[in-house]
């Protein structure tokens, strides 16, 4: 009988590789989602939550292009692969629509249709970057531009503006973090988290030093119908056209025509790296879904009277929010020009002790106001600039008075 060979005393088990990559273990989850999802849970369970997390318009979608989306589910030619930068037609209608809505001369070769803004910003960020590269980020800034920054090679530098600058960084601060591996500005105007709008001059004196100095701009145009108060605002690719083939532009149909669920999204840039960014998306997703782009196909090609009418609402709701928020003392809430959000500062509210409960931080102050008032909003922390809330107020009304009134109680 052979006897088995001995096993020696030491011998273990080869460790298992790494579960999650450094890489994707190093990306933080979306704020804003979270808290939404969280508002979204408490509601489930029967809780009375009024959310100011999200970023979604309230409105449905405008019919006429619901009923282009039903349309195209019956027509089978949407019911296969097509181009993965997004069916032609789209594509020209954006390029039309650029033209219309902010003076941008483009072409459809110009044009990437994505699975909306968020991926039109890492696909821009991932054909721009190699690794180091610097992106000027100005701060208060979107969660998702770091997180796409760092997943594609680059590092995020940024520029805090307070509401000293009405949430506005100068040339000056731009020009303290330059240094030789600065490649990108992130301009974005409206502003989300802040609502700020830069004007027509402040946006040509930093395409002038943006010329200055060699660099390449990704301006995200989101928000670009919601503009109030009649600021003098503008593209910056149109106000400093020497920066036309160093800019990628991002933007989408999500909150022009309250469709953030249709996931429709693009970037306008020079046709190498639009060529290079369909390279990416033809290997990561493929086309965007068919149905989704015939719906966006029918909204740009659209007027603007749906858009208008959901313009007019926000701008009820902002000055209503403001004019609550700062009735509550320790609150200090500028009126934002653009976008649907409001930016306070709560750093009067800070050190207070609440029934034996000392909030330390912005992050402790949403969960409080969570807890207490049953209001969700997002902490300052999650945009880069502790000791603010962000509230979208791109809910219905009496769920908005209903929630700061909340607040005025909580806080009384």
């Amino acid at each position: 009988m052979t006897e088995a060979p001995a096993t020696a005393p030491d011998a273990r088990p080869a460790p298992r590789a790494r579960r999650i990559s450094r890489r994707i273990g190093a990306i933080a989850e979306s704020a804003t989602l979270k808290v939404d999802a969280k508002a979204k849970a408490l509601k489930a369970e029967g809780r009375p939550v009024i959310g100011f997390g999200a970023g979604e318009p309230d409105f449905p979608t405008p019919a006429y292009i619901v009923e282009a989306a039903v349309e195209a589910c019956r027509d089978p030619k949407n019911h296969r692969y097509t181009p993965a930068a997004g069916l032609p037609e789209l594509k020209q209608a954006i390029a039309d629509k650029t033209r219309r809505d902010s003076g941008l001369e483009v072409g459809a070769a110009q044009v990437v249709v994505t699975n909306g803004g968020k991926q039109a910003i890492y696909e821009a960020f991932a054909t721009m970057l190699d690794p180091g590269d610097e992106v000027i980020v100005p701060a208060p800034y979107w969660t998702t531009y770091p997180e796409a920054i760092q997943l594609a090679g680059g590092v995020a530098v940024p520029v805090l503006a307070d509401e000293t600058q009405e949430y506005k960084v100068t040339v000056e601060q731009l020009e303290d973090v330059r240094t030789e591996r600065t490649k990108v500005l992130l301009f974005v105007s409206p502003s989300n988290p802040t609502g700020a709008v830069y004007t027509a001059d402040e946006i040509r004196a930093i395409g002038q030093w943006v010329e200055d100095h060699g660099l390449w701009v990704l301006t995200d145009e989101i928000y670009e119908h919601l503009v109030y108060d009649g600021v003098d605002t503008g593209s910056m690719p149109v106000l400093c056209p020497a920066l036309a083939d160093h800019t990628v532009v991002v933007n989408g149909v999500a909150k022009t025509y309250a469709m953030t669920g249709w996931r429709v999204g693009w970037i306008i840039a020079p046709k190498d790296l639009a060529a290079a960014a369909s390279n990416l998306q033809s290997h990561a997703t493929s086309n965007v879904s068919n149905v989704s782009q015939r719906a966006a196909l029918a909204a740009v090609t659209g007027d603007l009277s749906a858009v208008s009418e959901m313009k007019a609402a926000f701008d009820r709701r902002r000055k209503t929010i403001v004019s609550m928020l700062n009735e509550i003392e320790g609150i200090a809430c500028p009126m934002p020009e653009g976008a649907f959000y409001a930016y306070p500062s709560v750093k009067g509210l800070l050190g207070r002790d609440y029934d034996g409960r000392v909030i330390a931080s912005s992050a402790d102050l949403a969960e409080y106001i969570l807890e207490e008032a049953e209001v969700a909003v997002v902490p300052g922390e999650a945009f880069g600039s502790p000791g603010y809330l962000r509230l979208s107020y791109a809910l219905g009304d009496d769920d908005l008075v209903e929630g700061i009134t909340r607040l005025q109680k909580l806080f009384a």
